[in-house]
């Protein structure tokens, strides 16, 4: 597998620094709001890489954090009169339930900041010993120019960033870069061997990353405004406290962004998880956002998410109708000799080509649709069995039929006495079987141009609330 490494700039093999095993960690989100699609973009983007990791067989320990310390909190804790903890633990329940409605795994381990404060003192103690950070009237500052590969991840040399960026303005700092790695709080501040005060946002990271998983890991992972300046200043203090090499891999993912301005909520053109799901299921939302490459910025739009919305329907109408057809035999299948796996994983292994792997599982529901219009059973059973491999290792959920075989036997009673061309051992089938076979007599009559029928059966689905749609392939219901 292949990787585009933001710190090399480059697309590079991976290869994992214990055998078989990959330590992962993942920038977690402030919570003090809604999460909104840009979060969604996000862990779902990395959801997707833990699972394909997984699907490779690679032991995988993944960490994504959870910051709930930072002036964001506070602020609106001060706002609304309550502490930072009351405000951390909604916004997070909020958070986690946003995740699990996305169908987003809970990552292996979950830290909160402020459950890891010790680990974090006892690096910015090192890091005072070592020359890189030093203490000033409460707060404590890291020596930006103590390490000499400070702007290697985002290709800006110290310079360059003193000229541009837009850093803290302090008269007691020693240098305008230096950041803060303790900052004296004595309203919200926790005891530290420097003053009442909390931890500044990137030693958090560099604290839960190095306590949960190990100094040196394989995977770091966030959005690409992450890459400045807090995956550029954990890197710096994370190196300079543990004297080895931080970070194999730096992956970052791109924006989404609205009428091409990135998603914000400084920019106030952010739309919640939860308002999104109102209009949009889950897997609609997963399509809509690996079909573009995870490097790339997204433009949110309702038309491309209609586009995803047909685009899953299709695939699930057509594994639950194939898995009708096949009923209740077994399944399971050796195909990991077979070519859409190999096109997927070749697609994958492609720095997360997901636009690619995507086209192979449209590939394979054509195929699929087929197999089950000729009646080839052995045909449908092994393209159903692909489908719902890919679908899964990329982390979409085969939903079950919305009508219940007694729901829509109770609508096909009502419409059944006007199906004069069925058989009596037709009406015998029950629920889906019969549903089957009706559509079976449609596409025999529309092949034949007999258009009285074809018609007719529209006409009486429509009536009891159930949607014909004619492809290439076959003919699909949905209930309306």
């Amino acid at each position: 597998m292949k990787l585009y490494n933001t710190y090399t700039n480059s697309i590079e093999e991976f290869k994992p620094i214990e055998d078989n095993k990959v330590k992962m960690y993942v920038c977690g989100p402030t919570v003090y709001d809604y999460p909104h699609l840009g979060h969604a973009r996000c862990y779902i983007t990395w959801d997707m890489l833990y699972r394909y990791l997984k699907y490779l067989g690679y032991e995988v320990t993944y960490c994504r954090n959870i910051t709930d310390v930072d002036d964001k909190i506070l602020k609106k804790a001060r706002e609304e009169k309550t502490t930072a903890e009351v405000i951390s633990r909604r916004y997070y329940e909020i958070f986690a339930d946003s995740m699990k409605k996305l169908n987003v795994l809970k990552p292996d381990i979950e830290p909160f900041a402020t459950k890891t404060l010790g680990e974090m003192i006892s690096i910015i103690k090192d890091l005072i010993k070592n020359g890189n950070a030093y203490e000033s009237q409460g707060d404590v500052y890291f020596r930006v120019k103590s390490f000499k590969d400070y702007g290697k991840l985002s290709k800006q040399s110290i310079e360059d960033l003193k000229a541009g960026a837009r850093v803290e303005t302090s008269t007691i700092k020693e240098d305008e870069l230096d950041f803060a790695l303790w900052k004296k709080d004595e309203e919200f501040g926790y005891s530290s061997p420097w003053s009442k005060g909390r931890p500044g946002w990137h030693i958090e990271c560099s604290a839960m990353s190095r306590k949960h998983l190990a100094k040196h890991i394989d995977i770091h992972a966030g959005g690409a405004d992450l890459i400045f300046p807090h995956h550029e200043n954990e890197i710096a203090q994370s190196e300079c406290a543990n004297g080895c090499k931080f970070v194999n891999y730096w992956l970052h993912n791109g924006f989404v962004t609205i009428n091409k301005e990135k998603m914000s909520k400084s920019l106030k053109n952010f739309i919640t998880i939860n308002d999104l799901l109102e209009n949009y299921d889950a897997n609609t939302i997963r399509i809509f956002i690996l079909t573009n490459h995870y490097r790339m910025p997204v433009e949110f739009n309702d038309i491309a998410l209609e586009g995803a919305k047909s685009g899953w329907k299709r695939i699930q109408t057509s594994i639950n109708q194939a898995l009708r057809y096949l009923g209740n035999e077994n399944n399971s299948l050796d195909i990991n000799n077979e070519e859409e796996i190999k096109l997927f994983k070749e697609a994958m292994d492609n720095d997360l080509n997901t636009s690619k792997a995507l086209a192979v599982i449209f590939d394979t529901i054509t195929k699929l649709n087929k197999s089950v219009c000729e009646k080839n059973k052995d045909s449908a059973r092994k393209y159903c069995s692909i489908a719902i491999t890919l679908t899964n290792v990329l982390g979409f959920n085969i939903e079950k039929e919305k009508l219940s075989q007694e729901e829509l036997q109770k609508r096909l009673d009502k419409i059944i006495a006007e199906m004069d061309f069925l058989t009596d051992e037709d009406k015998k089938l029950n629920g889906y079987l019969l549903m089957d076979k009706i559509i079976e007599y449609r596409n025999n009559a529309r092949k034949e141009k007999n258009w009285a029928i074809a018609d007719k059966v529209r006409n009486l689905f429509d009536s009891i609330s159930i949607v014909l749609k004619d492809t290439k392939e076959n003919t699909i219901w949905e209930e309306k």
